[in-house]
């Protein structure tokens, strides 16, 4: 009887072990995110807000275009600034320049940043960089459909900084979302990425 049980209960763990690395085989995987039910997540969907020039700009603009996007704010001392810089380097490496995908930047702080500074903040990089704002309503609304965190953070002097997402989300020609690149991704995977949506 306890020699059945013994039995029963390592089983138990062999299939539990068994599930935790289908999990973390699941975790590793290089495609679009999944929710817990395994399917695919839905981010992105049509948006309007507003481009460097004043105007509404359409995501009906990025049709037809793979494209890297990435949410964050022009005072950003250091994730926003390297990161971008890292999307035109990459794109670069690619050998078609800006014809292998876009790269938009959406601010989450439009309370500093209207069309003129996302503008000049794009012009910084050398390379072709969509920037784009809006209302607080119309960010707000983009950060949902996208699934970006934001939150402002007083810094003791009387002005604040931003804590957000530092992930840059990428979508293929038919603007389905294909993956993620993380901060800290290592160049080799994340070219992997986007040469796949710029094929």
């Amino acid at each position: 009887m306890v020699r059945n049980v013994r039995l029963i209960l390592w089983a138990l763990v062999a299939c539990a072990l068994g599930a935790l690395a289908l999990l973390a085989l699941r975790a590793g995987n290089a495609g679009p995110e999944t929710d817990k039910s395994g399917a695919s997540l839905t981010l992105g969907g049509p948006f309007t807000l507003v481009g460097a020039d004043g105007r509404p700009f359409s995501s009906a603009r990025l049709n037809g275009r793979p494209h890297a996007i990435f949410f964050g704010f022009t005072h950003c001392p250091d994730v926003c600034p390297t990161t971008l810089a890292r999307l035109v380097r990459l794109r670069n490496q690619m050998g078609r320049g800006k014809e292998a995908f876009d790269i938009v930047f959406v601010s989450i702080d439009p309370e500093r940043d209207g069309p003129a500074e996302v503008g000049a903040y794009a012009n910084l990089f050398g390379s072709p960089v969509i920037g784009l704002t809006g209302s607080p309503a119309q960010v707000e609304q983009v950060k949902k459909q996208f699934g970006i965190f934001s939150q402002k953070v007083p810094d003791g002097d009387g002005d604040y900084t931003v804590d957000h997402t530092a992930t840059v989300l990428l979508f293929d020609r038919s603007g389905k979302f294909d993956s993620t690149i993380a901060h800290d991704e290592q160049d080799a995977p994340a070219l992997a990425k986007l040469r796949r949506i710029s094929a």
